[in-house]
């Protein structure tokens, strides 16, 4: 077994491989933005079955106040950084060929 790596080649169609990293990334901003809504519709369903202010204070339900606050923008910005990402990996691949 070979200990170098090698860099993978392009399809038959052209396109430059998807790399590990991008992977994550997709994976992590689908994750967190997903579990994000699910936590801001938790809120919704709290409040609406008769929660109050104080009972949001104890528990998990800090973290699930906590995570849309934060979870949304950063799941935007990974989603923003894979974007950017794609378009130099298909600008550098469109160069070569």
């Amino acid at each position: 077994m070979s200990t170098h790596r090698t860099r993978p080649e392009p399809s038959d169609d052209g396109e430059p491989p998807v790399r590990r990293f991008d992977r994550v990334l997709a994976y992590g901003a689908l994750i967190l933005a997903g579990a994000s809504v699910v936590c801001f519709f938790a809120i919704i369903i709290g409040t609406a079955s008769g929660m109050d202010q104080a009972a949001f204070g104890e528990g998990a339900w800090p973290i699930a106040a906590a995570l849309p606050m934060y979870g949304l923008p950063l799941a935007f910005l990974m989603i923003i950084a894979l974007l950017i990402m794609t378009f130099v990996r298909k600008g550098r691949a469109g160069k070569r060929s």
